[in-house]
Formats: C-alpha cells, sequence, structure tokens
C-alpha cells in the first residue's frame, strides 16, 4: 500500500481531500459557534419568561416524595412554611459569578408538614451565612431537581443537594426537588447572594445547529477515509500479475 500511496495521482487526491476536511472541520467550529450564540440567546428568552411567569402553589406541581420531572425544572413556585435554622447546611464547591463558594440550604417544613430543601442563596466564605427569617415565610422560588447523594452531611456542611441523603438529617415526608429563593416575605437579611433560574443540562447550545456541526466533522472524518479507501484499491488494482516478474520456466509452461 505504501508503493501506491506514493504514486503522484494519490498524493494529489490527498492534497485535494485533505483540503476538503480542513475546510468541513472549519464549518464545523463555525456551526458549533453559532450553536453556543443562538444557545446562549434561548437561554436568556428562557430565563426572561421564567422570572416573569407567574408563581404557583407548590402543592399544585409537586407533592412530597413523589417524582420529580424534567419539565418541573425552573418552574415559578410559591410556598409557605417555617424555616429550622437548627437544620440549616452549607452545600461546598458551588460557583457563582465565576467564583467557588457555599450555598445556603435550609429546610422549610410547610405548613402540610412536609420538609423542603430551600437554596437561600450564595455566600463567599461560611461566616458571611445568615439566619433564616423567623416565623411564617412566604417563599417563592424556581425549582430544581434532587442531585446525586454525595458523601453524606456532617458538621453541617454537605457535598451535595439529595433529598435522600437530607431525609436521614432533617426527616419526612421531603420533596425530591429544592427551591431556589427570589423572594421572600418577610424578606431575608440580604447577606447572601440570590441565585440565577436554574436550566436544563445543555440549555446554552442549540441542538440544531450542534447537529450540523457533526455533520461537517463527519464529512471531514470520510474525506480522510476514502483516501485510504482509494489506496487500498489502488494497491490491490496492481496484482501480482502486474508487480511480480514472471520466472523463465512459467514463461516456456505460457508457451507450450
Amino acid at each position: 500500500m505504501l508503493r501506491a500511496a506514493v504514486r503522484p495521482r494519490m498524493l494529489l487526491l490527498l492534497v485535494l481531500l485533505l483540503a476538503a476536511a480542513a475546510l468541513c472541520a472549519r464549518l464545523g467550529a463555525w456551526q458549533l459557534d453559532r450553536a453556543q450564540v443562538h444557545g446562549t440567546a434561548a437561554a436568556e428568552r428562557l430565563t426572561a419568561e421564567l422570572v416573569a411567569a407567574p408563581a404557583v402553589p407548590l402543592d399544585d406541581v409537586l407533592a412530597p416524595q413523589t417524582t420529580f420531572t424534567g419539565d418541573l425544572v425552573g418552574r415559578k413556585v410559591s410556598v409557605t412554611g417555617t424555616y429550622d435554622p437548627a437544620g440549616q447546611l452549607l452545600v461546598t464547591g458551588r460557583a457563582h459569578d465565576g467564583t467557588t463558594g457555599l450555598l445556603v440550604l435550609t429546610p422549610l417544613t410547610t405548613t402540610g408538614g412536609a420538609v423542603l430543601p430551600v437554596a437561600r442563596g450564595w455566600v463567599p466564605t461560611p461566616a458571611d451565612a445568615d439566619e433564616p427569617p423567623a416565623g411564617p415565610v412566604e417563599v417563592t422560588g424556581y425549582l430544581q431537581a434532587s442531585e446525586q447523594a454525595g458523601t453524606g452531611v456532617a458538621d453541617g456542611r454537605t457535598d451535595a443537594i439529595s433529598s435522600a441523603e437530607l431525609l436521614n438529617s432533617w426527616g419526612g415526608p421531603i420533596y425530591t426537588g429544592y427551591l431556589v429563593v427570589s423572594s421572600s416575605d418577610p424578606a431575608q437579611a440580604g447577606t447572601v447572594a440570590l441565585l440565577d433560574p436554574p436550566t436544563k443540562p445543555g440549555a446554552g447550545l442549540n441542538i440544531q445547529n450542534l447537529a450540523y456541526a457533526a455533520q461537517w466533522w463527519i464529512f471531514g472524518a470520510f474525506a480522510v477515509l476514502l483516501w485510504l479507501r482509494l489506496v487500498r484499491d489502488e494497491a490491490r488494482g496492481a496484482g501480482p500479475e502486474q508487480d511480480e516478474p514472471v520466472t523463465p520456466a512459467e514463461d516456456g509452461a505460457a508457451a507450450a
């Protein structure tokens, strides 16, 4: 195959096909960039819609210890209950505006007696975590799904907002998602930074442009594979009767 690969016409084909592959790679990168631009714009529109949407009572869309479905992510709800400051936890390793800090996670006992994990906001250090409002409070925010279990709850900290783990610490019945606070009455003290509305994974990318990018990269790979196939066919086309010398004995046998 090496002799076939270095033949002038095969080298010319290689140059042409590599140029085509490079063009496909560039077009794929351009489509990926479009996917990010369009996806970001779509995510901003979705966030604006979530913020503008009216809040509905929590129990109208989610009951305690029932399955949290994907369409509930970002749903704006309101709930009334009482915070339990003794159960408050700090969720470690959470970024906000490019800085890593902690989430303040507080159990809210609803008027129905269930426990709702509430992410009241973000703080840069443990010393910045404040106490929740005392007494009955009406909280408005956005739903987010419970996370996979982490290393557990210890020393007032956790690395995951997992209802399964929180059930052991807070008791139940417990909701299978948590609430990201947007406002509350009475208001919070203000030392925690409110979080953005949650979005589904991949919401920042446009799926159609991603598909186009994948298609261009596949075309580029096909161009390279096509050259390898042509080289193989070229090598096979030479055949033993063209590449191997004929011995005198074989020549005499052929003349007879």
